[in-house]
């Protein structure tokens, strides 16, 4: 494409070369006379649900993704209560979000300095948040070798939870990236994946959602706003992929 033309100007060229072929066409059709046709209708394409899309990791190794699986299980177990992180899919979640603007620290500062900075003032490196999992997890997985003899992922759930609680107090040290920062990323992003709606990757099956009686996005629920002091109950929580399939709409129950 020439550099004077812009983008807008190409469309807008294209569109109008195709008018100029396509309305002659129309007038001389409008123009002859009309037969009904013995044909049936086309068939609208068949609609598939977001969640129906088919999922791969796209950010993480095999190594990480079984380390990030391990580590989410053990933030939100199963347990008597219900399924936990791993089974809403919480991994593959935060790897979506690692590969995406998130991941890229789009809308973070990055200029610097990096100076050290407290406790108050956020995040403070030059690493983006896809280069902290990354360095983390591979920085991780040598200690657990050095001190167990096994990748994270291969250890027993309870010294899984002694180097995670490790990594939460600050006891863990690594040259690439504080082990502390690692685990309150990593801990954020497990809530997040856990609760978000499920059309991005995690909370499958609304797992999150049962699990606190959470109804789902508000277009749910919009008629029963204003009716005070009345319980909201439902049966399936609704989320934006069965608002687009109009499934569940309307459905509370006072």
């Amino acid at each position: 494409m020439p550099e004077h033309v812009s983008r807008r100007d190409f469309v807008a060229l294209v569109g109008g070369v195709t008018a100029a072929e396509v309305i002659p066409a129309v007038a001389e059709a409008q123009s002859a006379p009309k037969k009904r046709s013995t044909k049936a209708p086309p068939k609208a394409p068949a609609f598939e649900p977001l969640e129906n899309r088919p999922e791969a990791y796209t950010f993480f190794t095999a190594p990480e993704a079984a380390f990030v699986e391990a580590a989410v299980e053990r933030l939100i177990p199963t347990d008597e209560l219900g399924p936990g992180a791993k089974e809403a899919g919480v991994a593959y979640f935060i790897d979506q979000q690692l590969g995406g603007e998130f991941g890229f620290a789009a809308k973070m500062y990055r200029q610097g300095p990096w100076a050290e900075g407290l406790p108050t003032q956020g995040y403070q490196l030059p690493l983006t948040p896809r280069e902290v999992y990354r360095l983390a997890i591979a920085e991780t997985n040598a200690y657990c070798k050095k001190r167990y003899g096994k990748r994270f992922d291969k250890l027993s759930p309870a010294l899984q939870d002694t180097v995670l609680q490790a990594l939460e107090e600050g006891k863990l040290t690594f040259e690439s990236v504080p082990g502390k920062l690692f685990f309150e990323m990593l801990y954020a992003n497990t809530n997040q994946g856990f609760f978000s709606d499920p059309m991005y990757g995690g909370n499958r099956n609304k797992i999150g959602w049962k699990l606190i009686g959470h109804p789902g996005v508000p277009v749910a629920y919009n008629a029963f706003i204003g009716r005070y002091n009345v319980p909201y109950r439902v049966a399936e929580p609704v989320g934006i992929a069965d608002v687009e399939r109009k499934i569940g709409l309307g459905g509370g129950e006072s």
